[in-house]
């Protein structure tokens, strides 16, 4: 099983995790209790049960750059192309927008 940080405006909002079934994301309690939480997207709305799916969440693989930026990390740091959650994890460290995915390590 794989995990990776989930961050919102540099705060850390949950965990997005690879499982033996597929995917979960769990927002961290914590954040949960702020009062300044946001969901990170509007299909992922802000609750205490982890949300599961079969295929990685659209909102986090719509995160994954496509076309010749995603040639390049895959050339360069020679990642899987089929590996959905490595590219996540590889690419949306510093993304543009306010939700960003770091290892867990």
């Amino acid at each position: 099983m794989r995990r990776a940080k989930v961050w919102y405006s540099e705060t850390l909002a949950g965990y997005v995790e690879e499982t033996e079934v597929g995917y979960r994301f769990t927002y961290q309690a914590t954040y949960l209790n702020s009062p300044e939480a946001k969901p990170v997207s509007q299909v992922l709305p802000l609750q205490a049960e982890p949300f599961e799916a079969k295929t990685l969440f659209p909102f986090f693989d719509g995160l994954i750059p496509e076309g010749w930026l995603l040639d390049l990390g895959t050339r360069n740091w020679k990642l899987d192309p089929k590996d959905r959650f490595g590219l996540l994890v590889a690419f949306c460290r510093d993304p543009i927008g306010a939700v960003g995915v770091t290892p867990d390590e």
